[in-house]
């Protein structure tokens, strides 16, 4: 037995101590070499702390409100219907499975957001940011997101049916066989966007759409006036599928092959 402090410590546990101490110093020393070597080799300081764990979204334990940071947030499979995330910052959240039907989302940042098989049934998200998203399935039926903006989204078999997508732009989107059933398009935009086997034939619009480069794979048109469409080429009307109600820009003609077989 030996004295600590004035009290009687055995021996073995004052070894143990003294061993601890130097292994927690040990190590910190380790660490710190490591650091200051990256550095001294010529790495900027910003990619040395890259390699340490992203630090946790701030407010990701928080409920929904108006403004809210949930970027990098895991909300999969949640009932979160009716809440109200005005300008929240979503980026990169995981909200897969998740009920936003009647959700407030205007102007909030979805970006790269993973939502496949989400529904949005709805909800209003004018203005808001859903430019990479992973939409896989995701229900957007009756969603109110004029002013929106999907650029580069995974949209793919994604259902419209019925929403407001006044001025939307869907640049570079993956959108086969969407669903765009009784949907105001009016001055939507789809240059560069796959719309294979999309179905806009029920659609609702004033004027033309932005169909420039668009990839038409039997695409439905049926019934369309897209005589003030901008952008289409012969070449994309001969792989879509329209009838003998669907109107051409003029100098068009409608390919041999119309109406298509139901797919």
């Amino acid at each position: 037995m030996s004295k600590l402090n004035g009290q009687e410590v055995p021996v073995g546990r004052k070894a143990l101590k003294a061993a601890e101490d130097s292994h927690r110093s040990s190590w910190f020393s380790r660490q710190s070499g490591v650091f200051f070597q990256l550095l001294a080799v010529g790495l900027p300081l910003a990619l040395v702390t890259a390699a340490a764990p992203a630090a946790r979204a701030a407010d990701c334990s928080s409920s929904p409100e108006p403004g809210i940071d949930w970027s990098e947030c895991s909300k999969r499979a949640l009932m979160l219907e009716g809440s109200d995330f005005r300008g929240a910052n979503l980026t990169g959240a995981d909200l897969m499975l998740t009920d936003l039907s009647r959700t407030n989302m205007n102007g909030a940042n979805l970006e790269k957001a993973s939502l496949a098989r989400a529904w949005f049934t709805g909800a209003t998200a004018e203005k808001a940011n859903f430019n990479r998203i992973e939409g896989f399935r995701t229900g957007f039926d009756k969603v109110s997101a004029a002013g929106a903006t999907f650029a580069s989204a995974e949209l793919q078999r994604a259902s419209f049916k019925g929403a407001n997508l006044t001025g939307v732009d869907f640049e570079k989107a993956e959108l086969g066989r969407a669903d765009f059933s009784g949907a105001v398009l009016t001055g939507v935009r789809f240059p560069y966007a796959n719309l294979s086997r999309a179905d806009l034939s029920k659609a609702i619009f004033e004027g033309g759409l932005d169909l420039s480069h668009a990839f038409l794979f039997l695409t439905r048109i049926e019934g369309l006036d897209l005589s003030s469409s901008t952008g289409l080429e012969q070449e994309q009307i001969d792989l879509a599928c329209g009838n003998a109600s669907t109107r051409l820009p003029a100098g068009f003609t409608a390919p041999p092959t119309w109406p298509c077989p139901f797919d």
